[in-house]
């Protein structure tokens, strides 16, 4: 290995956002060395969110949605290939086609892959699909634009409730099937999960809560689902929607501290080992990785965020070509965001991170609302539903570790210590839907892991 670190040899595995983010900013930081990005899918880096948003209302193709270049990252792009392994000592990446990839410093930015129905038999019936690629997206888009009579979701999440919100946009009739008690609530708790309810049955959506699918029915052909209470629910099409898998699997040998949460890292994303010691070769970044975050009790976060996925891959490209004292840490509060049944709904921080709640502007009756959350007192994150200019002032009380409830600043009217209610964060475990923000470690009075 060179000693110069803006020399050597850079292999990224993954080519998505964050593996893309990556490889521009290692030219950008003046690494001059060779760099090849290794990707499964056959296609050029493409941008998710649309997929499950105007690819759906077809307002855009999935052959569109290919995310543009900063700059070009000069790389050999290893496209339609697995990787199948890593050799930590012999430092090469090991492909499926039978070759393999020396390196000096390894990103690991393998993302995530929808989670499937679990009985394979069902899950082959046609018209039942997940969305995650571009190719999921076209073939959804293309089902539901032939005008099925009934769209059956599997799951309440925040890609379920896209997908149905899209189909109501569409005029299809459309069920939701959530075992939680109502969309939503593993990412934004009881209060505000209550909106997303009525906002889902003001729209014509048939919202069962408390329920799980316990069977897809069909003889070649999905026909309609068998459900935990008895009911069924008749249907051409099926979305399952039942959160991510973190693509992990390939690195079940590799001695690197890789699980069915992600891979664990230090917050400048070098990845741990199987036995706790951090490697100074080896990096992670975007929804595969777990990172500690001061702000929320040093608990190593697995976030599915594009904007995480981005600034993540920044921090772990500066890092991999600068020597420790130049290095940088990735403490950028997550955000994120979603456009469903004609709201406008954005987080800064970690809602499920909290205790109570209080309704800083606006209120439930008027759908238009900031909502901070607290723990122990102190502020750590903030939804808002068509208030989205209040976002910045809350990230800064979350930044500065503001006391909860907040004093008045941005609010439209004094907020009183005594109007904070429980937070009501569900166990993940009691969901369908899989968290876009797991924390992965334990808080001191619950857990929140995903079982």
């Amino acid at each position: 290995m060179s000693a110069d670190l803006k020399d050597g040899r850079i292999v990224i595995v993954g080519a998505s956002l964050a593996g893309l983010r990556a490889a521009e900013t290692l030219r950008e930081e003046g690494f001059r060395g060779s760099l090849t990005v290794v990707g499964d899918e056959p296609c050029a880096p493409y941008d998710r969110p649309p997929l499950s948003k105007q690819v759906l209302l077809g307002q855009a193709t999935a052959d569109t949605t290919e995310l543009p270049m900063r700059r070009d990252p000069d790389a050999e792009w290893r496209l339609g290939v697995r990787a199948t392994g890593v050799d930590l000592l012999e430092k090469r990446v090991l492909l499926a086609d039978g070759d393999s990839l020396p390196y000096d410093r390894l990103l690991i930015a393998t993302g995530t892959r929808a989670r499937p129905w679990p009985n394979a038999e069902e899950a082959a019936l046609d018209g039942v699909f997940t969305l995650r690629t571009r190719e999921d997206g076209a073939a959804l888009a293309e089902r539901l634009a032939a005008g099925p009579e009934r769209v059956l979701v599997i799951g309440g999440g925040f890609t379920g409730s896209e997908i149905a919100s899209a189909c109501r946009e569409l005029g299809l009739q459309v069920t939701v099937a959530e075992r939680g008690p109502a969309p939503l609530v593993g990412a934004l708790g009881g209060t505000l999960s209550k909106l997303a309810a009525v906002m889902q049955r003001n729209h014509g959506v048939d919202l069962r809560t408390g329920v799980t699918v316990t069977a897809l029915n069909g003889n070649g052909a999905f026909t309609g689902a068998q459900l935990s209470d008895g009911g069924r629910v008749e249907a051409d099409v099926c979305v399952v929607a039942l959160g991510a898998v973190r693509n992990v699997e390939w690195l079940a040998d590799s001695g690197l501290a890789a699980g069915p949460r992600g891979i664990a890292c230090d917050a400048g994303c070098r990845a741990f080992n199987m036995y706790g010691i951090v490697t100074d070769d080896v990096f992670v970044a975007g929804d595969v990785s777990r990172f500690p975050h001061p702000l929320f009790g040093y608990q190593l976060l697995s976030l599915e965020h594009w904007g995480n996925a981005v600034e993540q891959a920044e921090v772990a490209a500066h890092n991999m070509v600068h020597p420790g004292p130049l290095r940088r840490p990735h403490l950028a509060v997550p955000v994120f965001w979603s456009t469903q049944f004609g709201l406008n709904i954005k987080s800064v921080g970690v809602p499920t991170y909290s205790d109570h709640v209080v309704i800083a502007q606006g209120s439930l009756e008027a759908r238009r609302l900031a909502m901070v959350y607290g723990y122990k007192g102190r502020v750590t994150a903030a939804v808002t539903v068509d208030m989205a200019k209040s976002l910045e002032y809350y990230r800064h009380l979350i930044e500065t570790a503001a006391p909860f409830p907040p004093p008045p600043g941005a609010a439209d009217r004094a907020i009183a210590a005594d109007v904070a209610i429980p937070s009501d964060v569900p166990d993940p475990s009691v969901l369908s839907h899989g968290p876009t923000v797991a924390l992965t470690g334990y808080l001191p009075d619950r857990r929140l892991t995903v079982v």
